[in-house]
């Protein structure tokens, strides 16, 4: 974790010099605060990143002698044939379209959000793959 943790460091450094350059020749405040927040939220990870890198050890992946059996294979469970990402992402596009034009389309795009939530979650309790 100590590349990582030291990529968001330099990207700090250049948030925090690219909001004090901008903010110099240009005097806006908008543009310098959003720079200055992305400074800080890459603060954040880097700091987060090198502190448990320094907790944690070496990782194999940062290590040159490492094996491949030492890395750890359970990187979680993905659905590789899935369908319901797509209304989800549907039904978060009109709640946000919603937001813009009227409070009934949020309605009904909430409606829809909650009925995508529970079909991708219990996807796997049902079908072929209920037990």
């Amino acid at each position: 974790m100590k590349w990582e943790g030291l990529l968001f460091a330099i990207g700090t450094v250049f948030f925090a010099v690219t909001a004090i350059v901008y903010w110099a020749l240009s005097g806006e405040v908008i543009g310098t605060t959003c720079l200055a927040l992305a400074g800080g939220l890459m603060f954040l990870i880097g700091f987060y990143s090198l502190y448990t890198g320094r907790r944690i050890g070496a990782r194999p992946e940062d290590r040159k002698d490492a094996e491949v059996y030492e890395a750890d294979p359970d990187y979680g469970f993905f659905s590789p044939n899935s369908w319901w990402p797509l209304p989800l992402a549907a039904s978060i596009g009109v709640v946000a379209v919603g937001f813009c034009v009227a409070v009934w389309i949020v309605i009904v795009g909430v409606v829809l959000l909650m009925i995508s939530l529970v079909g991708f979650y219990f996807e796997y309790y049902r079908g072929a793959w209920a037990e």
